[in-house]
Order: C-alpha cells, then structure tokens, then sequence
C-alpha cells in the first residue's frame, strides 16, 4: 500500500463518507489539531515518564485518535470519548495533585524538559479544544469531546508540575 494518492494535491481532502471538502475547512482542521496533540504526545512519552503516567497517555493517544476519525466521519465506528473517559482524566488528575503542594499562582511553563514537553501538549490541547467547540455542532458527541479535551489539557497541566515535583524541576511562579 502507497502511503501517498495524490488526491489531495489539489487542497481538498475526502472525509470518510467520501465526501470531498477543502483542507481548510473547520472539520479538517479540527481533526489536524488533534493529530498535532496526539504527536505532542508521543513526544512526551519518548521522554521516559513514569510507567503510570506513561500508561495515561497512551490511553489519552488512543482516545485522541479516535475522536479524530469521528470528526473525520469515519464509517469505521471509532468510538469518541466519552463522559467515563472524562471521569477517568479527573480521578487522575486527583491523583496527582494530591502528591503536589496547593497551588497559589500561575506557573510558567518548564522546570524539566518532560515537564516543558507536558505543556506544550497542553498548550496544543487547548487550541484543538477551541477548534472542536468552533465547529458549532451541536451533539453529544462533541460536547463530551469539548469537555475530554478541556480535562485533558488539565490533566496536562497537572503532569507537568507532578514531573517536575518528581524530577525536581524547578517550578516558576508567574508572581511570587
């Protein structure tokens, strides 16, 4: 199987129905927004976390993925998350932060370089976050995928400090 068709070097892509649209359009960019914080986050892993946040964000990759084949309109029946998978993102969130001091400021991102990574895959999140919840579409599909990833880059930020609390990165406050 070739990896390229040459269907798209024209600007337009086909969804999973088969319908054509631009590569600008929302829904594409919406899906590419996606795929970019799945790739953040193979990143992330590359980096050596620990084996239990490890496991997190591969469950996150796969979810991730999963809704973006939705968006894609995939005929495949890929599973989007869903309000359990939002559970889950807080219980670990929880998790976490329970080993962390409160919070009482802004931090700026970085202190380890798994932890500046973690961020970054925040940041992303949250832009595809924004992305998903402009498409306007009204279902329960999408608004459980708004509040999956707005948890997501949550739980994101929350790892960031727990790797640096780990690793003894330095955490930055914004104001001290």
């Amino acid at each position: 199987m070739r990896v390229y068709t040459r269907t798209g070097d024209g600007g337009y892509t086909a969804l999973g129905s088969g319908e054509r649209v631009p590569k600008w359009e929302p829904r594409v960019s919406a899906y590419g927004d996606l795929d970019e914080v799945n790739s953040w986050v193979g990143m992330l892993r590359a980096e050596g976390v620990p084996s239990e946040a490890d496991a997190h964000l591969e469950r996150a990759q796969r979810a991730l993925f999963s809704l973006g084949s939705v968006l894609a309109g995939s005929p495949r029946g890929f599973l989007s998350p869903d309000a359990a998978d939002v559970t889950w993102l807080e219980n670990w969130i929880d998790r976490m932060s329970a080993e962390l001091p409160p919070l009482k400021n802004f931090v700026l991102p970085g202190g380890s370089r798994s932890a500046a990574v973690a961020h970054l895959c925040r940041t992303v999140t949250r832009r595809a976050e924004r992305a998903v919840a402009a498409l306007g579409i009204e279902d329960e599909v999408v608004g459980t995928a708004v509040r999956f990833l707005n948890r997501f880059s949550d739980a994101l930020f929350v790892l960031a400090r727990w790797l640096n609390h780990l690793q003894g990165g330095r955490e930055i406050l914004w104001h001290e």
